[in-house]
């Protein structure tokens, strides 16, 4: 957050002048009771969050606050047993054949399944492959190194360390290029090792350019510089940008077809905003791996951003179902599987969208309740509590923030607190909001800068704070500057998440009297998504509040239109046909 962004948003929450003035609103009684306890609940929300914002803005290195950033596992979260059970060659999976100095034409084999499985992100099955190949050949440098990157997605840097060192004391009987990629390995850990120190993350990206002029055949070492693009040296393509693609293109070249290369243009492309292009790969990607849930998951991304919903949900639905049949015959409880939760969360979502509240509330409670081995994911629960606010569930919402504000994680307990604060305020139980958000602050003082993850959460309860208690003027500026934060983030799982917060805001403003900012919010769900039934409600509702009941009555029709499929007794539904029909 730059200085100019800290100073003004400082004055809104008081930082200058102490605690918030808050008027009475017309109609308030001005018991010293109640006028008391509004003031210290202000002053709860101000010290709140004034201090998320002083904590991001002295945060040392910018975070990329992504919805999808679920790609590793906790460390030492997954059994060794299960890493090291015996596993069948499989097909389905992506076609690789990278090949390795060995004998065995089935280490080989499993080696090259290992590589497909690293490639899609199935950390466990990418273990059990390399150890599959170690069995049949011990002496498999390789399958060591290839070892080390999966214990890296897993996030154990301990074992990534260690399969290291095997691959080291292998290596004087492999190849020239496999003792460079072995060397690459070693450069990314030290980097990995330091993710503050920029010059070991340079010299990791100078060695992969200079392994490239030595072998430009190799593949596998434009992937890496495609991935060495994000930003930091344990990219794995799933945060790629303009810069990355590039690299990724020239793996096509080198190797027309690599399954991999797709799937990684797919997230860049979907970063810079380039869906119809990430589309095209997505659909190449899931033909070329129709075994493996996540490609089908990223293909159901794209299909949803181009109005494609149905096609989207059948994606999901294929990739849930594969998961499931995983679990059961390989006797693998599905907390184990960073995946399974994301795809349950994007399958829900999607049928939000289309008003089947009954079925995104069944997948969204069964996410909630499977145990989450990564803070990431158990972050990411925040989305049922949301849910239950937007369907006026507040109580229920509160129950569900608390458990949150339980976890093991800080981050994950903070926005538990700003959850059960949200609820709160909702239900007009104003200093006990206060409370809940001074709680969210305290757990973040010692979060860095991660602190940013929650504070756009934060500055939202402020402005819906402010419109409550008769500051509009301060409450709206603070939403505008929240929406135009959040329609910044191009990437697919937070732009579905960005058209739900919008339509809270919406519904804030609503409930707040705010007529302006209930017009403007829509207009920005319009620019957002004019596909979404919801933007059209609440363009109508806001233009019915102006009596513009013409321009109104062709809105509601049309979120009659986008919500066709929505469940019979959807209450948006109830609402419309009851205007109508008093016209």
């Amino acid at each position: 957050m730059n200085g100019s962004s800290f100073k003004r948003l400082s004055a809104f929450s008081g930082i200058r002048r102490g605690a918030w003035s808050v008027p009475r609103r017309a109609g308030v009684p001005s018991t010293s009771s109640s006028s008391n306890k509004l003031q210290s609940a202000a002053r709860s929300l101000c010290i709140a969050t004034s201090g998320i914002i002083l904590l991001s803005s002295l945060a040392s290195s910018p975070v990329r606050a992504r919805q999808h950033e679920n790609h590793d596992s906790a460390a030492g979260s997954i059994p060794l047993e299960v890493l090291q059970r015996p596993v069948p060659l499989r097909t389905g999976i992506g076609s690789i054949h990278d090949p390795v100095t060995t004998s065995s034409k089935e280490a080989q084999a499993f080696y090259d399944q290992g590589l497909a499985y690293l490639h899609s992100y199935v950390w466990i099955e990418a273990a059990r492959s390399f150890n599959q190949a170690l069995r049949l050949d011990p002496g498999l440098a390789m399958a060591c190194a290839g070892l080390s990157r999966a214990y890296s997605g897993l996030n154990s840097m301990a074992g990534a360390r260690a399969a290291l060192a095997d691959a080291r004391s292998r290596e004087l009987k492999a190849t020239t290029r496999e003792q460079r990629r072995i060397a690459l390995r070693d450069r990314q850990l030290y980097a990995m090792e330091s993710p503050g120190n920029l010059g070991l993350f340079q010299q990791y990206k100078d060695a992969i350019d200079s392994a490239l002029k030595a072998d430009p055949s190799d593949v596998e070492l434009w992937l890496l510089r495609g991935n060495a693009e994000e930003g930091n040296a344990g990219g794995r393509g799933q945060h790629g940008s303009q810069a990355s693609i590039q690299f990724y293109e020239r793996a096509l070249q080198v190797s027309p077809g690599h399954f991999a290369a797709h799937h990684y243009l797919i997230h860049s492309l979907e970063n810079c905003g380039r869906i119809s292009e990430a589309l095209v790969h997505a659909e190449i990607y899931a033909k070329m791996a129709p075994a493996v849930p996540h490609a089908l998951h990223m293909y159901g991304h794209d299909l949803r951003r181009v109005g494609k919903i149905n096609e989207a949900i059948a994606q999901f639905k294929r990739a849930d179902e594969l998961e499931c049949a995983y679990y059961k015959a390989e006797n693998i409880a599905p907390e184990l599987d960073w995946h399974h939760e994301h795809n349950l969360d994007l399958l829900a979502t999607s049928y939000q969208y289309q008003g089947k509240v009954k079925a995104a509330e069944s997948l969204m409670r069964e996410a909630f309740g499977i145990p989450s081995l990564q803070d990431t994911l158990e972050f990411n629960k925040k989305q049922w509590p949301a849910f239950l606010m937007l369907r006026g569930r507040n109580q229920e919402a509160l129950e569900a923030a608390l458990v949150l504000s339980k976890s093991r994680w800080d981050i994950v307990r903070s926005i538990g607190h700003v959850m059960a604060s949200h609820a709160l305020l909702t239900m007009n139980r104003t200093s006990e909001a206060g409370e809940q958000a001074k709680a969210a602050l305290a757990e973040l003082k010692a979060s860095g800068g991660r602190a940013q993850f929650v504070a756009p959460y934060l500055e939202s309860l402020q402005g819906e704070f402010y419109l409550r208690t008769g500051q509009a003027e301060r409450g709206r500026e603070i939403l505008k500057e929240v929406e135009r934060k959040l329609r910044q983030d191009q990437s697919p799982d937070a732009w579905i998440q960005t058209l739900f917060r919008l339509e809270a805001i919406a519904r804030a403003a609503r409930d707040a009297g705010d007529v302006e900012l209930s017009e403007y919010t829509a207009r920005q769900m319009l620019e957002h998504d004019p596909a979404y039934g919801g933007t059209h409600y609440a363009m109508a509702l806001a233009l019915a509040s102006r009596n513009d009941n013409k321009a109104a009555e062709r809105e509601f029709s049309l979120a009659l239109k986008y919500w066709s499929e929505a469940d019979p007794d959807f209450p948006e539904l109830a609402e419309i046909r009851s205007r109508k029909s008093r016209q």
